[in-house]
């Protein structure tokens, strides 16, 4: 079989069982299959696949028919430019995302200008559920100076981490810490806390993908009844665990927002900020002492 008939049977048959985006999807999938690049799908369309090819593609559009999530296929996500692998055992990290570390650049930076007379100190970043890393090592990449800490509660989550640390060299950048939320650390240690919790309530499981519900880890998408479980028990280790003046910021859902700002009530600079379809999609906070500066942070031990 040619590879342009291949591909259009694809496609075909993603589309005639409703699988979104049906062409990405068969050109993913026959690009995961021949290690290849989208120019050469379309630069070589008279190739011949071999026997061995075709029965690999077929497995994977057979996996994806099936509902299973094409990251997990491949093993690959890309997020802010870096090629992560995936596995069952996260959360598949997602462009919406990339707004938490676009709040964190930009609070850094307004930190920094409105403190240009003090000395430089290491500013302290902790990612809390840091499932693939996504957000650990976007930070590390983009702040060499900073100490980044990363957690999780899942053993296997925690050694993909490390796997996609180690293949974007940041393994040196990142401390790994198995821990429930921020059980273990002591008070006044972070200028920043990260988290993309989870967040979608029990009563809105109806409403999430299929694909979701079935084969990402349930316990990285659903929080509890409302979804506001985790983080309504991460808040107030976030007040103990940051340094005054420090930000607590989130990724949230608009079903949550309301809730989310509820219990943020007396935090400091509440801002909150909508991804590219307007749907609230990051929650920010400041821990505010009277008379102290942001950065308290020295290198650690």
């Amino acid at each position: 079989m040619q590879l342009k008939q291949a591909l259009t049977e694809a496609v075909a048959r993603l589309t005639a069982n409703n699988v979104p985006s049906p062409r990405m999807n068969a050109e993913l999938l026959l690009m995961f299959t021949l290690d290849c690049d989208r120019a050469y799908l379309y630069a070589h369309p008279e190739r011949d696949l071999t026997a061995d090819e075709t029965s690999r593609y077929q497995s994977a559009l057979a996996e994806r028919l099936r509902g299973v999530p094409a990251q997990y296929i491949t093993g690959h996500q890309e997020f802010w430019g870096m090629d992560l692998i995936v596995t069952p055992a996260v959360l598949i990290p997602r462009p919406e995302t990339e707004h938490v570390i676009e709040t964190v650049l930009e609070l850094a930076d307004e930190e920094k200008r409105a403190e240009q007379e003090c000395p430089p100190n290491i500013l302290r970043i902790v990612d809390v559920g840091t499932g693939s890393g996504c957000i650990a090592l976007a930070l590390a990449g983009e702040l060499p100076q900073a100490e980044i800490h990363a957690i999780d509660v899942s053993t296997k989550a925690l050694e993909l981490a490390r796997v996609n640390a180690v293949r974007h060299q940041l393994e040196g950048r990142i401390r790994f810490h198995e821990a429930d939320l921020l059980t273990g650390f002591e008070e006044n240690s972070f200028d920043f806390i990260v988290s993309n919790p989870p967040y979608v309530g029990e009563s809105e499981e109806d409403e999430v993908q299929l694909e979701v519900r079935k084969f990402e880890p349930r316990s990285a998408v659903f929080a509890g009844p409302t979804g506001l479980e985790i983080i309504a028990r991460l808040i107030p280790q976030a007040s103990t665990a940051l340094r005054p003046g420090g930000w607590l910021v989130m990724e949230i859902s608009g079903t949550i927002v309301e809730g989310a700002k509820q219990l943020l009530k007396g935090w400091e600079e509440l801002r909150i900020i909508d991804d590219l379809q307007e749907i609230p999609r990051v929650i920010a906070a400041r821990k505010i002492s009277p008379g102290m500066p942001s950065y308290r942070g020295t290198a650690a031990g």
